[in-house]
C-alpha cells in the first residue's frame, strides 16, 4: 500500500531497530483486534485473512502516530475500510475504539495519547460517515423502488407490491407512510423497535407528537418546499422521543409520493437512528479535551479557552488575564519510591483539592505530568491571583492518606497577571514558565509574581543554553590555565584548565554563566572533551620546550562524564593524539561524583590510573564522603575546598576551628599517601598558614590568577623562577610563619 503524506514533526523513535514498533507487535495488536470484533458482524473472511486484513489498517495508523500531528486521512480511510469488509455489527465500532485507544498508547508510548485520540476520532467519523453514505444509498434504492412501483404496469404491480413489502418489513432502517397532514399510515418493524411502540400505536399517533417540539418548526420549512415542488425530498437530522420519554436523534430522509397525475398523496419517510453515534462523538469529544487520568480539562482545552480570550478582546479593551501555573515538587521521587500506581492517586487528589479552590470564571487544567494551571479569565488585579496561589498552596499543605500511607505535597506556583491586550498565548505562557522556573528555585512551597525584569535574564539563559552545542563546533570557547604552586618553593608544578566562552554577542563569560546549562542539557560532555583535548595540546606544547621541567596540567571532569562509558577510550586517544605523557595529566573529579556510584566511576578511575593519568578530588571536604570508601579510591591529589581556609587569611587574626579541621584533612591526605593541594589562597598570611598546617600544593589569586598559555610560557622561561606575590620560604629557617 502507498503511505499517504504526512506533514508534522517526527516523533521520538518508538521501539524497534529502525525507529518502528516491531512487526510483531503491529501483528499482535491485529490479532487481539480480530478477537475482538469476530462474531460482531457478519464478514466474509477465514480467521487468518481477517487478521492480515487488519495488520495492514493497523501498520497505517501506527505510522500516521509517528508524525505530529498524526494525520487524521489515515484514521478515516481505516474506517471506511471497516465498513467496506462488511465490519457494520452494533459493537464493533464500540470494541474496536475502546481497543486502539488502550493500545496504541502502549505501542507507541504515553505521548502520543492525545493523538490517539484525535485519530481513533477519526476513525469513527470515517466508519460513520460511510455507513452513513451506504444507508442512504439503500435509502435512495428504496424511493426509487417506490417510484418504479408506482410507475409499473398493471400487470407487474402485485409483483412490485410484493417486492416493496419485502423491502419495507426487512429494512434494517425505520420507514413510514403518512398522509400529507402528518398521521401516519404505516410503518416498518424497525421503526416500531426504533420507538418502542406497536405498529397500532404508532397509527394512531402523528408525526408531531414523536417530534421535539423545538424541531419541529424547521422541519416544516423544508416541508413546504417539498410541497410546492422545490424538492424531491430532504434530509435533516432531528430529535424524537421513544414511548418510554427517552429522547433519540435520527437521520430522517422525508420524499413525498405522487399519484397518477403528480400530486402529492403521501409522505414517505426513512429513518435512522444515530443517537449512539451521537454519544460517541460527545464522549470522542469529551476525552480529546480532558485528562483521562484527574478529568480535568487538559492542555487542548486550555489552549483553545486562552486562545478564544486573546482573539476575542478588543485592542482598547481594560480586560485582565491570570493565570497560577504549578508544578508539585518532588513528585518524580514518589513515582521512584512508592510507584505510579501512587503517583497516580496522588495526581487526581491534587486535582480535585485544586478543583476546589477555583471559583466561578477560573479554570483548571492538567498540562501534563505534574503540571497544572488555573487560568482566571478576568482577573481584578494581582491580589486575586495571590489569594487563589495562597488557597492553593493550603489546600495541598494538608495531609494525603494514599494506598495507606501520608504523604506531604508541596508545588511551585508561577504567577502572571497583566491585560490581556499586553500579549499573547506565547508571551503569556512563557511568562509563567519562567516565573515557575524562578518559585522552584527559590525553594519548595511557594509561589512567585512575575517580575518583566527577569525575563530577559531568563531568555538569555534560554539562548545560551541552546546556543551552546553550536559554539563549541565554531570554536568559541578558549583555556586559560591557574598555577598550582608547591608550598615548599613556590615552583610551578602544574596548572588547572579554566574554560571559558568568548560569546559573539555577549563578550567573555565565565564558568557561572554556562557550566550549569551545560551540565543541564548534556552539552558538558562535549565540553569537555574540547577542554580536555585543547589542555593536552597546550601541556605538549610546554612539554616540547620545557622537558622535565613542564608542568602537568589539570582538566575538570563533569560527573555526567564519568558515567559516560566512552571516557576512558577518549582519554587515551587524546594521549596518544598529542603524545603527551600521561601523568603530565591530572584529571579532577567532585567528591560527590566519586561517591554518588560504587561500580561505574571507580572502574573508569582504574583505568585512568592504570594509563598513569593523575587523579585529583576537587572541592574535597563539601561531599560528606564515606571516608572508608575514599580509601578505596586510586587517587592521588585531594584539593582542599576554599571554604576551609577562609579564617585563615589575615594576619593578625587566625580561626583556630578552621586550623584544626585544615590540618585534619591534610593529615587525612597525607595518611591514605595523597598530595594535598589548597585552593583559593588570596593572602600571604594564608599562604603561611596553610604551608605551616602541612599542605603540599596551592592555588589562588595570591600566587596568580588565571593565564593564557603564553604567558605560562613566559613564566617558565624566566631564569629566576615565578615570582609570585607571596613570601618565599627561608631555606634555612624553613616556612615563615606570621
Amino acid at each position: 500500500m502507498t503511505e499517504p503524506t504526512r506533514t508534522g514533526a517526527s516523533r521520538s523513535p518508538s521501539p524497534g531497530d529502525d525507529g518502528c514498533p516491531h512487526e510483531d507487535a503491529v501483528h499482535a495488536l491485529a490479532r487481539d483486534w480480530a478477537a475482538e470484533v469476530e462474531g460482531t458482524s457478519y464478514v466474509p473472511m477465514g480467521s487468518d485473512e481477517l487478521v492480515e486484513y487488519l495488520t495492514e489498517i493497523s501498520t497505517d495508523l501506527v505510522t500516521a502516530l509517528r508524525v505530529h500531528p498524526a494525520d487524521t486521512g489515515v484514521g478515516q480511510e481505516a474506517g471506511r475500510r471497516l465498513v467496506a469488509a462488511h465490519f457494520t455489527g452494533p459493537s464493533t465500532l464500540e470494541r474496536t475504539i475502546v481497543l486502539l485507544s488502550a493500545r496504541l498508547p502502549e505501542l507507541l508510548g504515553d505521548d502520543v495519547r492525545d493523538d490517539v485520540v484525535v485519530l481513533v476520532g477519526a476513525l469513527a467519523a470515517g466508519y460513520a460517515t460511510t455507513l452513513r453514505d451506504r444507508t442512504l444509498d439503500e435509502q435512495e434504492a428504496i424511493r426509487r423502488a417506490v417510484i418504479v412501483a408506482r410507475n409499473q404496469t398493471e400487470q407487474a404491480l402485485h409483483a412490485s407490491e410484493a417486492r416493496f413489502r419485502a423491502m419495507f418489513y426487512e429494512a434494517a432502517i425505520g420507514i413510514g407512510l403518512g398522509d400529507l397532514e402528518g398521521r401516519i399510515l404505516e410503518v416498518n418493524p424497525a421503526m416500531t423497535l426504533m420507538f418502542g411502540y406497536t405498529a397500532q400505536e404508532m397509527r394512531r399517533r402523528s408525526v408531531g407528537e414523536l417530534a421535539h417540539p423545538d424541531d419541529l418548526p424547521s422541519v416544516w420549512v423544508h416541508y413546504e418546499r417539498l410541497l410546492a415542488g422545490e424538492l424531491d425530498n430532504f434530509r435533516v437530522e432531528k430529535r424524537f422521543y421513544r414511548k418510554d420519554g427517552e429522547e433519540i436523534i435520527g437521520n430522517l430522509t422525508l420524499s413525498l409520493v405522487r399519484d397518477e397525475h403528480g400530486s402529492p398523496a403521501y409522505q414517505f419517510a426513512m429513518l435512522e437512528d444515530v443517537t449512539e453515534r451521537h454519544m460517541l462523538q460527545s464522549h470522542l469529544e469529551y476525552q480529546a479535551y480532558h485528562d483521562t487520568l484527574t478529568t480535568l480539562p487538559n492542555r487542548a482545552l486550555f489552549s483553545a479557552r486562552i486562545e478564544r480570550i486573546f482573539d476575542s478582546t478588543p485592542a482598547h479593551s481594560a480586560r485582565r488575564i491570570g493565570i497560577c501555573f504549578l508544578d508539585l515538587d518532588g513528585f518524580k521521587a514518589i513515582n521512584d519510591s512508592l510507584g505510579h500506581e501512587v503517583g497516580d492517586l496522588m495526581l487526581q487528589a491534587v486535582a480535585s483539592r485544586l478543583a476546589e479552590q477555583a471559583d466561578d470564571g477560573e479554570l483548571v487544567a492538567r498540562m501534563g505530568g505534574d503540571e497544572f494551571v488555573v487560568l482566571v479569565e478576568n482577573s481584578r488585579g494581582v491580589a486575586q491571583l495571590v489569594a487563589l496561589a495562597e488557597r492553593i498552596l493550603d489546600a495541598l499543605g494538608r495531609p494525603l492518606v494514599l494506598a495507606g500511607q501520608e504523604l506531604l505535597v508541596t508545588a511551585s506556583i508561577g504567577i502572571v497577571e497583566r491585560p490581556v491586550v499586553d500579549g499573547d498565548t506565547s508571551d503569556l505562557m512563557r511568562a509563567a514558565d519562567i516565573t515557575l522556573y524562578s518559585a522552584k528555585a527559590d525553594g519548595r512551597g511557594r509561589w512567585a509574581l512575575h517580575d518583566p525584569s527577569r525575563d530577559e535574564a531568563e531568555i538569555t539563559r534560554f539562548a545560551l543554553s541552546a546556543a551552546m552545542p553550536t559554539a563549541i563546533e565554531r570554536d568559541e570557547f578558549f583555556a586559560l590555565y591557574q598555577p598550582l604552586v608547591g608550598m615548599d618553593d613556590h615552583g610551578m608544578r602544574g596548572v588547572e584548565a579554566l574554560v571559558r566562552w568568548h560569546h559573539p554577542k555577549l563578550g567573555v563569560l565565565g564558568p557561572s554563566r554556562f557550566i550549569g546549562l551545560a551540565e543541564e542539557t548534556g552539552a558538558i560532555v562535549a565540553l569537555g572533551h574540547w577542554v580536555l583535548i585543547r589542555a593536552c595540546r597546550d601541556a605538549r606544547r610546554w612539554y616540547d620546550e620545557f622537558g622535565d621541567a613542564a608542568p602537568f596540567v589539570s582538566v575538570n571532569v563533569a560527573p555526567r562524564q564519568l558515567h559516560e562509558p566512552n571516557l576512558l577510550g577518549d582519554v587515551e586517544a587524546v594521549l596518544a593524539e598529542t603524545g603527551l605523557p600521561p601523568h603530565l595529566l591530572q584529571i579532577e573529579l567532585t567528591e560527590r561524583a566519586l561517591t554518588s556510584d560504587e561500580g561505574a566511576p571507580l572502574k573508569a578511575l582504574d583505568g585512568l590510573r592504570a594509563l598513569g593519568v593523575r587523579i585529583a578530588i576537587d572541592d574535597f571536604g563539601t561531599g560528606y564522603s564515606n571516608l572508608s570508601y575514599l580509601r578505596k579510591l586510586p587517587v592521588d591529589v585531594i584539593k582542599l575546598d576554599g571554604s576551609f581556609g577562609e579564617g585563615l587569611r589575615e594576619a593578625d587574626v587566625s580561626d583556630l576551628v578552621d586550623e584544626r579541621i585544615v590540618g585534619t584533612l591534610v593529615d587525612l591526605g597525607h595518611a591514605l599517601g595523597m598530595t594535598v593541594c589548597a585552593e583559593g589562597v588570596e593572602t600571604a598570611a594564608q599562604a603561611a598558614r596553610l604551608r605551616r598546617l602541612g599542605c603540599d600544593e596551592g592555588q589562588g589569586w595570591h600566587f596568580a590568577a588565571a593565564l593564557p598559555r603564553e604567558d605560562i610560557g613566559d613564566v617558565l622561561r624566566d631564569p629566576a623562577g615565578p615570582s609570585w606575590p607571596g613570601p618565599a620560604p627561608d631555606a634555612a629557617t624553613g616556612p615563615s610563619v606570621p
